[in-house]
Order: structure tokens, then C-alpha cells, then sequence
């Protein structure tokens, strides 16, 4: 095309790199063949091919064909399988063709490995390795009800020689969040691959002693590893090439996972683990390699035999905790209420926390178990049975009719304010917080007042609330104008002294004096 446009041979030799003979063979054949522009824009590569031949593919025909599919094979198969070996291998078939030497062999199966994606296959062997780090990025989570926003971190795992990509959002990156996403992780798989390969996270290794660089496998997560048989290898620091596979894996999540899920508001965790798992299903499932496989298929033909069972019982973080029963019959763990028989309110209990469960003792005894609240603070789990006779028929804590049980201690009138607070509220949850500050602040030593002033407030027909009625109370007297009890007047007669007077003594009386005597 440049001859044809014109340019002198200096300056094709220049842009293409070739020399002046090139040059000039490019020519001959452009004119022996009256090639112009526009017919050299419509032919084909073959054509092209077949105008300039270099000789290669003619000498390629005198050579055998090396069987490089049976290579990667037997790679798969034998770890200490060589490159040299399947040479002497290929050289020792018989053909009359002629064979290629050593260096020509190893320069074609490296074009054979990019061209059909196995570069990083044939670095890792099937079954023996995941890659496991928390993603950079994180994903807001929206409290519908406080309007709180927290951050969700997702786990994500990569099996190196299949590329299979496995990928979990938590609230936290704690150890039972690590934990947890192991546990998820094998049970997704269907076994367990005999190393575990992290960072070198908090969760997972930690230092022997200040100044040491030596690094070693945290308590908890060695108890995990012993419980599924594995071994854990932390990559080194400042090693990226350690954990190539999972920085991979992680690029991929961000670009096909969270591409996708940070263009959406999500408020409940379990919904957006679901779109998680959609994501990757399509990762995993869908989306075909330069080979033509996909990561799922490559997993469950060649990788997912290799794995080790999984063991009967699943492992679980446990944790303990001390706790006080609350006088409405709860305790608070991790900042979540859970209820206990309300007889033992008061008193120092033991807390066993797993990651799915809470079970709380008494010693020995077992007195409640209630499933683990995850997400947002503040929930509760409430066992009926746990709670005294005059509260087992609420519906649940913080409700209407909680508050309004509470409120018929106080009389008619309290209870008739508080359904008027709730009623006024186009959101009625809104009015809680008010409820409980107008019966635990305002009634809790002054019950008497709180009716009075709950009855002028009915009376005037007047706006429910907290602020109304605090000045209603302070105008109200109350319990204050209740008459006291009855007390005896205070004597006007002066008491007479004792005096010790002796049974023999005689004293005149006054009609002695009286008659002169």
C-alpha cells in the first residue's frame, strides 16, 4: 500500500523494517500481477498469502506435528511431568517426517499455550490450591428503618486451575466473618482443596513477638484448617505474584459483580448475597474461555474429583461471652437482644455465640437458644415462654399493643394518649422512641401525675406529646394534693414529772386544811 501511494523505498524501509530487497521483491510482484489500490482493498489474507510466500508453511509440512493437547494432558495429570520429557517422548515416534529439535519444540508449545489460555493452568495443579482475600471495594448497605448506611466487604475465592470464582458480602471482616466465608466456601464446592492460600490479613496470620517479621497461622484459624484436614500457606509480603490468582479473581468481581450491583440500593444483606450469587453464576457458567470451556466445566471435569470430602460435622466459631439478665427478660450480645426465663432477671449468665446460633447458660443448664441476629443492631429474638404471665400476650416487644399494655397501669387516660400518639403518625414505629419516653421518663415515679396529666390533656382535646405533657406535669400537683393520713392533735395538758413515792407515806388531803386543822 505505501508503494502504491507513492512513498520512496527509503521510506518504506523506515516505517515497515524490512530492507531494500523486500522492497523491491514487493514491487515485482505488484507489477508482474498489475496490482492497483482498490484491488489490493478487497483480497483476502489467502490471497495475500499466496502473492508473497515465505516458505514457511511448506517447511512446516515436512515436519510432524507435535500432539501438544496430550502434553497439557499429561501436565494435568503429573505434576513432575517436563517439557523435555514429552520431547524425547515425540521424538521417539516413527514417521517419516522430520522432527523438531528441542528449542523449536518448547518456542511452539508456548504459542500453543497462549493461543489456547492455559498459562496459568499449567502453573497450578487441579484440587490443590484456593485463593482467598477480601475485595477492596465494598458495597453500601441502606437501613430501611434508621437510615444508617454500613459498608459490606465480600469474600472472594479462586480456585487457580479452573478459575472458578466463589464470592460472599459480610457486615464485617471480624474472624467469624472469615471463618464463615471458609466454611460457605467448601461447602459451594462440595470438598475441600488440600492448601489454603490468604493474605496475610489479621484474621489469618499474625507476628510472634514485636520486631519479629516471622508470621504464623492465628489460633482459630488453625483450629478451622485442622477440622477440614487442609494447610494454610500465606503468601509472602510484598509478594504479588504469591496471590496472582485471587488478585485475578478479584478484578474479575469487581468488574462483573460490583459493576453491576453498585448501580442499585440495596438494604437488606441476604438480597444483595443473592445478586452476588447471580453475578457469578454467570461468571463461572456462562462466559466461554479462548479454549471454548467454561470455569464450571473445567471445575466439575477435571478439578472437583481431586478435592478431599468434607467432614461430617461443619465447623463452627464459637465464642463465649458473659452477660446480665435485663429486667425485661434479655440480655444484650454484640448488640442484639436475646430473651431468658424472666425468673433469673438480675443474675450473670454464660453466652456460647456461633456463627448461627446463641445459646445461653446457668452453669450446666441451657436456659434459652435463639437462632444468631445478623445485620442491624438492635433486634430481637423473644421466646414467649420467657417472658412473665402479664407480658406473654404482646405480639412481640416494641409493637402497639406493648405499649399500650404498659400504658393500662397508669389508667384510661394514659392509654388513651398513647394510641392518640401512635395514630398521629404516618409511620407508627416513628412513635416509639416518644412512648417510651413518656412512660419510662416522664411515669416511672410519678404515675398519679402522668394520668392527671394525660386526663386534662384528653379533656382539652390537645396535641400527644412528650414536651405537652411534661408541662402539664409541672403544673399538676397531683399526688402531692392527696390528703396524708390522720394524726392525733398534739396535747395542750403539761406532763407531770415522775417522782418516787413511798407506799408508807401519808398526805393530807385538802379538806384538812380547809377545817383549820
Amino acid at each position: 500500500m505505501l508503494l502504491l501511494q507513492g512513498r520512496s523505498y527509503r521510506s518504506v524501509v523506515e516505517v515497515v523494517g524490512c530492507s531494500h530487497r523486500d522492497v523491491a521483491a514487493a514491487r515485482r510482484v505488484m507489477t508482474a500481477h498489475g496490482i492497483t489500490a482498490q484491488g489490493l482493498a478487497v483480497m483476502s489474507q489467502t490471497e495475500l498469502a499466496g502473492l508473497f510466500p515465505d516458505g514457511r508453511s511448506k517447511v512446516s509440512e515436512d515436519y510432524l506435528a507435535p500432539d501438544f493437547a496430550k502434553v497439557v494432558a499429561s501436565m494435568r495429570a503429573n505434576r513432575h511431568f517436563t517439557l523435555l520429557q514429552a520431547w524425547r517422548r515425540y521424538t521417539t515416534v516413527e514417521s517419516s517426517l522430520r522432527k523438531y529439535g528441542y528449542s523449536q519444540y518448547c518456542f511452539l508449545f508456548a504459542e500453543y499455550v497462549v493461543t489456547h489460555d492455559l498459562v496459568a493452568v499449567l502453573h497450578h495443579e487441579p484440587g490443590r490450591a484456593v485463593f482467598v482475600d477480601w475485595a477492596g471495594d465494598t458495597v453500601p448497605l441502606i437501613d430501611e428503618v434508621t437510615g444508617q448506611v454500613v459498608k459490606a466487604y465480600l469474600f472472594v475465592a479462586v480456585l487457580p486451575f479452573s478459575g472458578l470464582v466463589w464470592c460472599r458480602a459480610f457486615t464485617d471482616m471480624r474472624m467469624e466473618s472469615w471463618i464463615s466465608a471458609h466454611v460457605q466456601l467448601f461447602a459451594a464446592i462440595g470438598g475441600v482443596t488440600q492448601i489454603i492460600v490468604p493474605d496475610n490479613a489479621l484474621t489469618a496470620t499474625r507476628r510472634g513477638g514485636k520486631g519479629d517479621p516471622a508470621r504464623f497461622v492465628t489460633d482459630r484459624y488453625q483450629q478451622m484448617a485442622d477440622h477440614y484436614h487442609t494447610a494454610i500457606v500465606p503468601a509472602r509480603v510484598k509478594k504479588p505474584r504469591d496471590k496472582a490468582a485471587v488478585e485475578s479473581g478479584v478484578n474479575v468481581v469487581n468488574t462483573r459483580v460490583l459493576g453491576y450491583l453498585l448501580e442499585e440500593v440495596w438494604t437488606v444483606l441476604e438480597d444483595l448475597n443473592t445478586a452476588i450469587a447471580e453475578r457469578v453464576y454467570e461468571i463461572n457458567h456462562d462466559i466461554r474461555r479462548a479454549d471454548g470451556t467454561t470455569r464450571w466445566e473445567l471445575f466439575t471435569t477435571q478439578e472437583a474429583p481431586l478435592l478431599a470430602p468434607l467432614p461430617l460435622d461443619v465447623f463452627e466459631h464459637v465464642e463465649w461471652k458473659e452477660a446480665k439478665v435485663q429486667r425485661n427478660s434479655h440480655i444484650t450480645v454484640d448488640y442484639q437482644h436475646y430473651s431468658v426465663p424472666f425468673q433469673h432477671a438480675g443474675q450473670l449468665v454464660r453466652v456460647r455465640l456461633t456463627t448461627t446460633s446463641v445459646t445461653v447458660f446457668d452453669g450446666e443448664q441451657v436456659l434459652a437458644k435463639h437462632p444468631r441476629q445478623l445485620g442491624r443492631k438492635g433486634q430481637y429474638s423473644t421466646d414467649v415462654a420467657h417472658l412473665p404471665h402479664q407480658h406473654r400476650h404482646v405480639d412481640q416487644l416494641w409493637s402497639r399493643q406493648w405499649f399500650t399494655d404498659r400504658a393500662k397501669a397508669f389508667g384510661p387516660a394514659t392509654t388513651t394518649v398513647i394510641g392518640q400518639l401512635l395514630d398521629q403518625r404516618g409511620i407508627e414505629e416513628q412513635g416509639y422512641l416518644e412512648c417510651q419516653n413518656i412512660l419510662e421518663t416522664l411515669g416511672r415515679k410519678n404515675k398519679q401525675r402522668l394520668e392527671a396529666a394525660c386526663q386534662t390533656l384528653v379533656n382539652m382535646a390537645g396535641h400527644p406529646s412528650y414536651s405537652m405533657l411534661k408541662r402539664l406535669m409541672a403544673s399538676i400537683e397531683g399526688d402531692r394534693q392527696a390528703p396524708g393520713p390522720l394524726r392525733a392533735a398534739a396535747s395542750t395538758r403539761k406532763p407531770v414529772p415522775a417522782t418516787d413515792v413511798a407506799v408508807d407515806v401519808y398526805v393530807r388531803g385538802a379538806d384538812y386544811y380547809r377545817d383549820g386543822k
